[in-house]
């Protein structure tokens, strides 16, 4: 299943992102540090022009701390590039945001002018919760669910720093499935744009796999079917998510295994590697590759046909 979600104000967004990226001097991008790669926005390399990054990886508590601690080696790869592994309630972010910052742009901080930088971050990553926090004040709308910030703020932060904010972005087009799945999987697309059992089949299907005792342990099972949807099925039973008639409650299981997965309480779950998303994206350049030549072909057949 092919999974969009993209309202007319992430549209805006973007238009004024490309706009602002040339007059600032850093860019503040968050991430969630579950899926790292899946939570970055692919405008950002392509129109970033060079700019010194700060990549938060934020929601560290729910993350698997060895996995985060991997992508921070894999992301720091890029030259001009620093990572934060935080949870934006942590007491000492703001100080080493703020550190972090004048390190990326050594010469603002020797003359003493105000370091200008663009934030930004996906729906639900926790980036108003994280404005907030760096400005000392209840700025940014907060909230458990996407798209909550509609509008650019201009937000100071102490002498030295000035927030330029944008509102929660997703882009048009995810090309690559896994990437809409990780992403309805942690929160960061409305439950309108899927079908809960989709997604909660994908994400058991990955933690038998990669989390196989914590899911058992959870949801008291002895065993873990290789069959997803005999294993989700087992889960309804143990949790009493039945129909009248005994068969499984679906949607109902669903939620409550999202849920119980996005706070946390199987275990610190990172839902994808350095590895795996070299792999995808290796994948996704051959079906570019394969998409590109059937246009052609049907264009050659179409100009063969006016002849």
């Amino acid at each position: 299943m092919a999974i969009q979600w993209y309202p007319g104000h992430m549209y805006k967004a973007g238009q004024e992102i490309k706009k602002r990226l040339p007059e600032v001097d850093l860019v503040i991008e968050v991430l969630d540090a579950r899926i790292p790669f899946s939570s970055a926005n692919p405008l950002l390399e392509r129109l970033g022009d060079g700019k010194p990054c700060l990549k938060i990886l934020n929601k560290a508590d729910l993350a698997d701390p060895q996995l985060t601690q991997q992508w921070q080696t894999f992301l720091e790869r890029d030259q001009g590039v620093k990572t934060l592994a935080i949870t934006a309630l942590q007491g000492d972010s703001r100080q080493l945001i703020l550190q972090l910052a004048e390190k990326l742009v050594p010469a603002k901080s020797e003359n003493s002018k105000k370091i200008q930088a663009l934030i930004m971050g996906i729906p639900n990553v926790g980036k108003s919760t994280l404005i907030n926090l760096l400005s000392g004040r209840a700025i940014a709308k907060t909230g458990n669910e996407p798209a909550i910030t509609k509008m650019q703020q201009r937000i100071k932060v102490g002498d030295r720093l000035v927030l330029h904010d944008t509102p929660g972005m997703l882009w048009p087009n995810l090309e690559n499935p896994g990437t809409g799945y990780r992403l309805a999987i942690t929160g960061a697309i409305k439950e309108t744009a899927f079908e809960n059992i989709d997604i909660a089949l994908y994400a058991v299907s990955y933690l038998r796999k990669t989390y196989p005792q914590a899911l058992k342990q959870r949801f008291l099972l002895d065993t873990l079917s290789h069959d997803d949807l005999l294993l989700i099925t087992a889960m309804a039973a143990k949790r009493g998510c039945l129909q009248r008639g005994g068969s499984a409650d679906f949607d109902r299981i669903s939620k409550l295994m999202l849920t119980e997965l996005r706070a946390g309480k199987i275990c610190p779950v990172t839902l994808e590697t350095p590895e795996m998303m070299l792999e995808e994206q290796a994948q996704l350049v051959k079906i570019r590759a394969e998409k590109a030549e059937k246009k052609a072909l049907r264009k050659q057949r179409r100009a063969a046909k006016v002849k």
